[in-house]
């Protein structure tokens, strides 16, 4: 699907539009003017719309990744200001440590033997547990075990995949009941909200019998506890307070948008660095850049803010291989876009950050080439331009976080050992899902890097 979008493009140029019964018209774009119009100048006549709230609901719920109108405003406030929480970020940087710690204890495991390993299945884990205590305060425990996900990793990526294509599949719902897969998503969604439920249950009954377990529990710092300070705020009105329901959805929401998206980035950069084309001088220059600003230490939050060819590397994978690859809005008032097409209430605009990635247009002639290089010239690209986290309002909240979770295992790994993919000549595929995993995973040899600087 992604390489019609790309054909299309090239065959009718920047904008284009494509009508379908029951559908109705479509307008696809990759002019980052027309984005800013959209996404930021007039925001507020574009909306995610029910299909998108219908499709995703038995994962993230009412949560602030479908919502649109005052209730994406209100949370979005809220999210806002736990990721403005100091005690919050440097926590996550912390976690980010610990947890690549457990993924090098696994890799040393296979190090020199010629065994091949999932680097891909390893950052999901990784992103799984580091979620897991940044969200809970508790690690999930994938990463002692990555070949065997847990039932909570098993159910959750099942839900992702099978939920790919409710709003893009016609008589999805059919197709769905027809094949059982309806049965299996009512199953997967009950589990894994069950399980976000019981950690809550579990938050509230120590807090009872404890009162002061709230201040003396070093997971007063995680997710849950602050999201759960806000909504017990006495300054916040009852009716905005969070019920349990509210928190099962603020957390699997960022749980959707974090998890999946950084540990198949992560997969995508690693490729993209080892393949045969890419040559020998990304790694080293990555390699040189760690050493001299961490000198054998571990990442901590300000570090990895100056790491930023390591920063280039991963921004660059995002590029090519957004995590979002395609996204739309729906028009809920008349309006007109820049160049005069006008655009009517309930019609959508739709874009690919996949194809607007690769436009030459954009990026100019090398655009489908790997170069981390672009990114230390001068100013960076605007969010419309490299519109990999969205761009305006609804601009990805965990940006940063992302990216000082990819620097932190990248940094990590890199110290430790070299990598060499099983097939470097091989142009691997994208599986269909709500982000863009690498089809059959990111097959790989590891061995211990010589002279390195890291205990």
């Amino acid at each position: 699907m992604l390489q019609s979008h790309v054909a299309n493009h090239a065959k009718y140029g920047k904008i284009y539009t494509t009508a379908a019964p029951g559908v109705g018209r479509q307008i696809h774009v990759i002019e980052p003017e027309i984005l800013d119009h959209v996404l930021r100048v007039n925001f507020w006549a574009y909306e995610k719309g029910p299909s998108a709230r219908i499709s995703l609901e038995p994962l993230v719920g009412a949560g602030i990744f479908s919502a649109d109108g005052e209730h994406w405003k209100w949370q979005r406030k809220l999210a806002s200001n736990i990721f403005s929480v100091k005690a919050f970020r440097l926590y996550t940087s912390e976690v980010f440590c610990r947890e690549a710690h457990t993924a090098i204890d696994y890799l040393n495991k296979h190090v020199d033997s010629g065994k091949v390993v999932d680097l891909q299945q390893l950052f999901h884990c990784f992103t799984l547990d580091s979620f897991g205590e940044i969200a809970f305060g508790q690690s999930f425990g994938c990463l002692k075990d990555p070949e065997h996900p847990t039932e909570f990793a098993t159910a959750f990526d099942r839900l992702t995949h099978l939920l790919a294509g409710r709003s893009v599949t016609p008589l999805w719902g059919i197709k769905a009941w027809l094949t059982g897969r309806s049965k299996q998503i009512a199953k997967d969604s009950k589990f894994v909200r069950q399980f976000a439920l019981n950690m809550i249950y579990e938050r509230r009954n120590s807090q009872a019998s404890s009162p002061a377990a709230k201040h003396q529990d070093p997971r007063q710092k995680d997710l849950l506890q602050l999201f759960m300070d806000m909504g017990d705020d006495d300054d916040v009105e009852e009716a905005a307070k969070l019920s349990d329901d509210m928190l099962v959805d603020s957390v699997l929401n960022f749980l959707i948008a974090g998890r999946d998206t950084t540990a198949q980035s992560l997969a995508w950069t690693f490729y993209l660095m080892h393949r045969t084309q890419a040559g020998p001088e990304i790694v080293q220059k990555l390699v040189k850049e760690t050493n001299d600003i961490l000198g054998g230490g571990e990442p901590t939050y300000e570090s990895t803010k100056k790491q930023k060819y390591a920063e280039a590397c991963f921004y660059e994978a995002l590029r090519l291989y957004p995590s979002v690859a395609r996204n739309s809005k729906v028009c809920v008032e008349d309006d007109v876009l820049p160049g005069g097409l006008k655009v009517y209430k309930g019609e959508r605009v739709a874009w690919s950050s996949y194809t607007m990635g690769r436009s030459t247009h954009i990026w100019g002639p090398d655009a489908n080439e790997y170069k981390p290089e672009r990114w230390m010239k001068g100013d960076k690209p605007s969010s419309t331009k490299f519109i990999a986290f969205h761009s305006g309002p609804r601009t990805c909240l965990g940006q940063q976080f992302a990216t000082i979770e990819a620097i932190t295992i990248m940094s990590m790994l890199i110290q430790h050992f070299t990598f060499e993919l099983v097939d470097p000549d091989h142009d691997p595929a994208y599986l269909p899902s709500l982000t863009l995993p690498i089809d059959g995973g990111l097959p790989v040899r590891v061995k211990r890097r010589e002279n390195t600087l890291a205990a």
